[in-house]
C-alpha cells in the first residue's frame, strides 16, 4: 500500500489570489504554447491558500475555453466537490472533479495539479509501459510515480478514493490508457515536474519503449539522481526561475499573452 502524504505546512501560505490566478492563467497559456492541449479539455488547477484546512477551494479553467483563451479573471473557483463557489458565467468541466478534488482535498503537500493527455504520454500508458527510469529525465522520477488502472472518463465520484491511493504520496500519477496527472507544491514546481514527464515521455517513445541492454542504470544511480532533482526541487527559486523564462520567452513570441 502506498503511504500516506505527509502532514506539511501549506506551501501556498502567503501567496494571494490575485498572484495565483495570473500564474495560473500563464501555466495554461505555456502548455498551448509548448502544443500540450487537448482542445478544450483537461485541467490545470491550484488550491487557494486560504482553503488548506477547511473549504479547500480552488481555481480552474472555464469549461468550453481553449487555454488560449483563459485568463487570470475568467479562471473559475470552485470546491472539491466541483460546484462553483463564485457565479461568473462560466461552468466548469465535471470530468476534472473526481481527480483534483480529492488530491486537493487530501495532500496538503499539494497546491496544484495539470492533467495532460500528449501523443507520448498517452502512447506510454496505452503500450502498458511504466516510465523508464533509464533516461536522464526518467531517473529524476525514480520513485516519484503511482499508477492507477483505467476505469473510463473520471466523473463518478467512486473513482476519487481508488486515484487517490493509487498517487500515494507520490507526485505522477500515470493514469493508465489514458495519460497523466501531475501535482507539486506550487505552480512553478509542477511546471517543472510536467515538464520533466514530458521530456521522459518523449525519449522513451523514441527509443520504442524498452532500454537497450546496456543502457540500464545502476540502482544507486537512479536513487542519487532522484535525490538530486529532490534537491533542486527543495530549492524554490530554481523552479521559480524556470517558470519565469519560460513565461517571457512565450510572452515574446506570442504577444497575446504578454
Amino acid at each position: 500500500m502506498n503511504k500516506p502524504a505527509p502532514v506539511c505546512a501549506d506551501p501556498l501560505a502567503g501567496k494571494t489570489e490575485a498572484e495565483l490566478r495570473v500564474q495560473l492563467a500563464d501555466f495554461y497559456h505555456l502548455v498551448s504554447y509548448l502544443g500540450w492541449t487537448e482542445l478544450i479539455f483537461n485541467h490545470i488547477s491550484v488550491r487557494l491558500p486560504d482553503s488548506a484546512g477547511g473549504g479547500h477551494s480552488y481555481l480552474v479553467n472555464p469549461f468550453g475555453l481553449h487555454y488560449d483563451e483563459v485568463t487570470a479573471q475568467n479562471l473559475i473557483k470552485v470546491g472539491v466537490d466541483g460546484k462553483l463557489i463564485e457565479d461568473t458565467g462560466y461552468k466548469a468541466n465535471p470530468a476534472g472533479f473526481a481527480l483534483h478534488g480529492v488530491i486537493h482535498e487530501h495532500r496538503a503537500d499539494v497546491g496544484c495539479i495539470v492533467h495532460t493527455h500528449t501523443t507520448p504520454l498517452s502512447a506510454i500508458t496505452m503500450k502498458g509501459f511504466p516510465i523508464d527510469h533509464n533516461s536522464f529525465y526518467g531517473a529524476q522520477l525514480y520513485g516519484r510515480v503511482g499508477y492507477h488502472t483505467f476505469e473510463g472518463i473520471t466523473l463518478y465520484d467512486t473513482e476519487r478514493a481508488r486515484m487517490l491511493e493509487s498517487l500515494g504520496d507520490k507526485h505522477v500519477l500515470v493514469l493508465k490508457n489514458h495519460g497523466i496527472a501531475v501535482c507539486e507544491a506550487d505552480i512553478p514546481l509542477t511546471f517543472m515536474l510536467l515538464w520533466t514527464v514530458q521530456r521522459a515521455a518523449e525519449i522513451q517513445c523514441a527509443a520504442a519503449g524498452i532500454p537497450g541492454p546496456n543502457s540500464v542504470l545502476p540502482e544507486e544511480t537512479k536513487l542519487r539522481c532522484a535525490a538530486d532533482a529532490q534537491r533542486l526541487k527543495d530549492n524554490s527559486s530554481f523552479a521559480e526561475l524556470l517558470f519565469d523564462a519560460m513565461v517571457r520567452k512565450m510572452k515574446r513570441e506570442r504577444p497575446e499573452f504578454a
